[in-house]
């Protein structure tokens, strides 16, 4: 098999270890050096005949890696290398406005950056890596996300903005008060600066979100020993465990579709190849 014709991936988040199983049969696992530090384990498995990559955020065995600390560069990097066109990523914020419950699904269109120290581009100390961030997320990713869930029945709220926070603290309760009024109506800590970056390899990149508990607010009775499931109500943890059990099935159905060759996101470098500064081979831009 060769490892430069891999042109799907998705980036699995949190509790992905626990439906680790679920992707078919396994044709390698690898980790990948790169300019940037070594990618975390790649999993290559096989459907329908598609090759295709899971890139675990948070490690395959269990949640080993906090969001500050994952290695976004190398792995959006590494999946490049292998040929990546189109990255599926899903992640589980929690709700901070009303009309997303537990268990829901979101597919964000918008994204606000309260991250502080991660390493947000390639193009360290160069004149290169002006990109647009509108629209944020790719859109037809986002489209096909939409018609995904659409066909398996599951219903999915169509648009939602994300706040980014550097973690892995959770915020305060009047930290969340200050990204409500701005707007935010989900908040996690990884698709930043992983949007950004994918968008600077030309890679089409969306996320779709399952909602794991209520955002924090003086109204969360304050529990020993509990995290995440300190705001998450108990009779209310099967919804969240059912949201990850649906994800294999919807990837799959994303997996096997068909990629636009046409999609903006893999032209945000063309400004740079008119001017002459990189050319189509992306390892020589760094």
């Amino acid at each position: 098999m060769r490892y430069s014709e891999i042109d799907t991936f998705v980036i699995a988040g949190s509790s992905a270890h626990t439906v680790k199983d679920a992707w078919g049969e396994i044709k390698d696992e690898l980790i990948c050096p790169t300019p940037f530090g070594n990618s975390h384990r790649i999993r290559l498995h096989e459907l329908s005949g598609k090759v295709f990559g899971v890139i675990y955020r948070h490690g395959v065995e269990g949640y080993d890696i906090t969001a500050p600390y994952v290695n976004y560069r190398a792995n959006l990097y590494a999946a490049k290398k292998m040929g990546c066109k189109r990255i599926f990523s899903w992640t589980g914020p929690g709700a901070i406005t009303e009309h997303f419950e537990i268990g829901d699904f979101v597919i964000p269109h918008d994204v606000l950056d309260f991250t502080k120290k991660r390493c947000y581009t390639f193009f360290e100390n160069k004149g290169l890596g002006f990109i647009r961030a509108n629209p944020c997320f790719c859109p037809t990713i986002r489209q096909k996300m939409i018609e995904t869930c659409k066909k398996l029945g599951i219903k999915c709220h169509q648009s939602g903005v994300y706040v980014c926070t550097e973690g892995p603290r959770l915020e305060t309760a009047s930290e969340i008060k200050m990204f409500k009024i701005l707007g935010a109506e989900i908040v996690g800590m990884t698709l930043v600066p992983e949007v950004f970056l994918a968008r600077e390899l030309e890679i089409c990149y969306a996320s779709i979100c399952y909602i794991t508990n209520y955002a924090e607010s003086e109204a969360i009775e304050y529990k020993e020993g509990e995290l995440f499931e300190g705001t998450l109500p108990a009779d209310k943890k099967h919804l969240v465990e059912r949201a990850v059990s649906l994800f294999p099935e919807i990837m799959k159905e994303l997996i096997l579709s068909d990629d636009n060759e046409d999609c903006l996101c893999k032209k945000s470098m063309l400004r740079y190849k008119k001017a002459g500064k990189i050319t189509d081979n992306f390892e020589n831009w760094f």
